[in-house]
């Protein structure tokens, strides 16, 4: 009886997807510690995390399995990278840093169609925390306001 695995609709992306970028796991490691790296020296960004991060390799760790599942749905990563954003004092310009200095790094470290897909999801990402962080804010502010 032949025992041939059939490719699930996942494993078929994730095969085109390999082939078109170059993806793989090394890639993820290399922009993980490349970017947070930069990030640990950035004037701007770097005071924020080291408020937060003493211990930087657990959070490398936890960046890779995140962009792993991102990039190649590993579902490694499992927290909630909201809540962690809201208590820092971060704004726009914060945002604006970050992904500049995520491009940057992409472009360092990733084949063209690599930058790409990461840069693509990245600046989702950060959409998506800023507008939650802005939104946690306001209505922090508006329940201080009704509290009155």
């Amino acid at each position: 009886m032949d025992q041939t695995t059939v490719p699930t609709p996942q494993s078929a992306t994730i095969a085109e997807r390999v082939a078109k970028t170059g993806i793989d796991e090394a890639m993820i490691e290399a922009l993980v510690r490349t970017f947070y790296g930069k990030i640990r020296d950035d004037a701007l960004l770097g005071p924020v995390f080291g408020a937060a991060i003493t211990d930087w390799e657990p959070h490398l760790l936890k960046m890779i399995d995140f962009w792993s599942s991102v990039a190649l749905l590993t579902h490694r990563y499992d927290g909630r990278p909201l809540p962690a954003h809201v208590r820092f004092d971060i704004g726009p310009a914060h945002f604006e840093r970050w992904l500049e200095l995520f491009r940057e790094t992409t472009a360092e470290v990733c084949t063209p169609e690599a930058a790409a897909f990461f840069e693509d999801r990245a600046a989702n990402i950060g959409r998506s925390i800023q507008m939650g962080v802005d939104f946690f804010r306001k209505q922090a502010a508006a329940d201080a306001g009704a509290a009155r």
